[in-house]
């Protein structure tokens, strides 16, 4: 696993270090769909003692985490965005359903925001798709489940608030 994640962090720096913004994140969507078409590498990064959010590295200099997650049954989430920062989900073994919203009205650390679905997706193995800051959704997931999931920032620690769809 070292030689494969040292590899991927190293790339993921060069990538969004060199090209900040919407681009920098595409390419390493692309990156991951790459590196999740090797059932070795999946293996690798998320073998069966991953837990449901594991951070596998975080970049000292830009911040980034790369996480594995592990879904041993259904789960789901409900809408949400990633406060101050982005993500990227990338689909390594089971399915996700993805599901996306439009804001109808803010929320406040009193209340819940309002939102409306606007799509439903599947996300399976080998899909990688950048949640830019802002951008709501949910997943549902049936069954087993693992992903490699990228945040621009540690969200470990920081507070979001809540979303209701209507």
């Amino acid at each position: 696993m070292e030689k494969i994640l040292t590899d991927l962090a190293g790339k993921c720096s060069e990538y969004l270090g060199a090209t900040s913004g919407p681009a920098g994140r595409a390419k390493v969507a692309t990156l991951l769909s790459e590196l999740l078409a090797d059932p070795a590498n999946i293996e690798a990064l998320i073998p069966p003692t991953t837990g449901e959010r594991d951070i596998l590295y975080q970049d000292p200099d830009l911040g980034f985490c790369i996480l594995a997650h592990q879904y041993k049954g259904p789960k789901s989430s409900p809408p949400h965005d990633h406060g101050p920062s982005w993500a990227i989900y990338a689909q390594a073994r089971g399915e996700t359903e993805m599901t996306d919203y439009e804001l109808l009205s803010p929320a406040s650390e009193d209340s819940p925001g309002k939102v409306r679905a606007t799509r439903s997706y599947h996300l399976r193995p080998g899909d990688a798709h950048v949640y830019e800051q802002g951008d709501l959704h949910s997943p549902t997931r049936t069954g087993p489940t693992s992903l490699i999931r990228l945040e621009g920032m540690d969200m470990s620690g920081v507070k979001r608030l809540r979303f209701e769809a209507v």
